[in-house]
């Protein structure tokens, strides 16, 4: 019903004639234009991370927060990718008045992220890649679901930084994807898809596995062996990168988180 509901809405602003000069301004919707096998439709990417050298020769739009826009609109883009939180909302509110048809992905559940395969595919003229992908994707966490169902749920503190404490919401898919392997996001409460936190706070919830970026951001924890993850040395760097770009490489991703849940477990 979701997916029918968008097409419908994207009817209203996508021109029938599937888009032939696309500016994607989100790395994870750039990896997604790859999976889709329409990288020939990329015009200019907007940089954040590494990019793909498939793409080393598009022109860059800046980087994430910093959108050059009198590039973008040389490059007379006919459709543009956007994530929200990749460019200020100053920037959003020039990039509509420019009318340029936009398309914006923030999946926040697994199932959405496999709705935005269809959509982007459509909208490109790969529909029916991009149908294909969302039936592997679907598949794949349907097989991870039912793995992990009926084990035991393990509290998780998903750190984003250190220094302040940052986690993630409910409202963000890193926090399906934990829910999808057993695990339990201490923060799942919380509105915001990235809410800064106390330390009190982590403490009270007393997670049993901590996944932070590196091993460096986890050193701080060694000061509080109250803690169960201090406790029983579930300290773990995120085991993917994938798992904060989400494309079709966060179903293998997601795969590497459940196996270090269940480590933990």
């Amino acid at each position: 019903m979701r997916t029918c509901l968008l097409l419908a809405a994207l009817l209203l602003v996508w021109p029938l004639q599937a888009a032939e000069r696309v500016v994607s301004l989100a790395p994870s919707l750039t990896d997604i234009m790859l999976e889709l096998g329409a990288a020939e439709r990329l015009v200019g990417v907007l940089d954040g991370g590494e990019r793909p050298a498939q793409l080393a020769h598009l022109p860059s739009l800046g980087r994430l927060g910093q959108l050059e826009l009198e590039t973008l609109v040389s490059l007379r883009p006919d459709l543009v990718l956007l994530w929200p939180d990749s460019i200020g909302p100053a920037q959003r509110q020039q990039l509509q008045r420019l009318g340029i048809p936009v398309h914006v992905g923030e999946p926040r559940r697994l199932h959405e992220l496999a709705e935005e395969f269809v959509l982007i595919g459509q909208a490109v003229g790969y529909a029916q890649q991009g149908a294909a992908l969302s039936q592997r994707f679907r598949e794949g966490v349907a097989r991870l679901r039912q793995h992990y169902a009926g084990r035991p749920p393990v509290r998780v503190f998903y750190q984003i930084w250190h220094q302040p404490l940052y986690t993630i919401g409910g409202r963000q898919i890193i926090s399906d994807a934990i829910a999808l392997c057993g695990g339990q996001n201490v923060f799942a409460d919380l509105e915001l898809p990235a809410p800064q936190v106390g330390l009190e706070a982590i403490i009270a919830r007393d997670p049993q596995l901590i996944i932070a970026g590196s091993n460096a951001e986890l050193g701080i924890w060694q000061a509080w062996p109250q803690l169960s993850a201090v406790r029983h040395q579930q300290l773990w760097p995120v085991p993917s990168k994938r798992l904060e770009r989400p494309s079709f490489q966060m179903l293998a991703a997601t795969e590497q988180l459940c196996e270090l849940i269940d480590r933990a477990r």
